[in-house]
């Protein structure tokens, strides 16, 4: 937000739970104070039945952004999944699915899904992980559907783009490197979050919560507690394991980009919006520059 506010921005969220109506405490979702001081989007856009995908998130978001832009403002995208955080900044494909297909797909042998795949792509096993059912069955559905090849979805320039992490456009990633004190942090987090209500407000959207928002760190763990199935206890250390997990696979992702430059957590937030700032001002002035 005081980024936003510094640069003349607005927040498009790529967090993909704060997608869903209902799922507030849980998502740390920004409150209705914040989101009428900075605009917020990308929030509140699903009902918790619905499976709301990182490919509906590119197809609502990148209007989002563009619109934004053709206001005179700056989209600051934030959040933490990776791949919906790609699907709005890359020019990610996200092929077509159809359920009969799959079905028809998932019911073959996984040695016969595998042999039907190399013979209509020889070399897919530089693209496909062949041991992996789920993905060859995939591979085979897309096939089926667009008649293109894993390798002549991996050779399309978009794929390309995406391997060498271009953006369809300019950007300035900043990432913030929790530090050493991150699972003090995350414990202290979750338990502010119970205090504010929150395995109430998975009790209450428990019956509507579809297959993807059960998911959801927190709530997925809380589930069986609502359920008397285990204590209160158990289910918030369980959701403590899963908040760790989730960031150790956020950091080895985003790691991945060499476009993020990265600063270092402090617990004052006036340090990081400076080291921020100037990494950001830099940026535009070079983009001002070369353009």
């Amino acid at each position: 937000m005081q980024l936003a506010a510094a640069l003349g921005g607005e927040i498009v969220s790529v967090d993909s739970m704060q997608v869903y109506r209902g799922l507030d405490i849980g998502t740390a979702k920004a409150s209705a104070e914040d989101q009428a001081a900075v605009p917020h989007h990308m929030i509140d856009v699903a009902e918790p039945e619905e499976t709301f995908t990182a490919a509906e998130h590119q197809r609502l978001g990148v209007p989002v952004i563009d619109e934004v832009m053709m206001r005179g403002r700056r989209p600051i995208v934030a959040g933490g999944s990776g791949l919906h955080f790609r699907a709005l900044v890359d020019p990610l494909d996200f092929p077509p699915s159809d359920p009969d297909v799959r079905a028809a797909v998932e019911k073959m042998a996984p040695t016969d899904a595998v042999v039907e795949l190399l013979g209509i792509d020889p070399d897919v096993a530089r693209y496909v992980d062949l041991a992996n059912p789920r993905r060859v069955a995939r591979a085979l559905e897309i096939h089926r559907i667009t008649g293109i090849t894993p390798t002549q979805r991996s050779s399309s320039a978009m794929a390309t783009a995406v391997r060498e992490y271009k953006s369809r456009l300019p950007l300035c990633a900043i990432g913030v490197d929790p530090g050493d004190g991150l699972a003090d942090r995350v414990e202290a987090r979750f338990d502010a979050m119970l205090d504010a209500g929150l395995l109430a407000e998975v009790k209450k959207v428990a019956p509507r919560l579809g297959r993807t928002a059960s998911q959801g760190v927190g709530y997925k763990e809380l589930l069986p507690v609502v359920a008397g199935a285990v204590s209160i206890e158990e289910g918030r250390d369980a959701a403590i394991r899963a908040t760790m997990a989730l960031a150790k696979r956020q950091r080895t992702f985003f790691r991945r980009d060499p476009r993020i430059k990265w600063i270092p957590w402090h617990d004052d937030p006036g340090r990081m919006l400076n080291d921020a700032l100037r990494i950001a001002s830099k940026t535009i002035e070079e983009a001002a520059w070369t353009s």
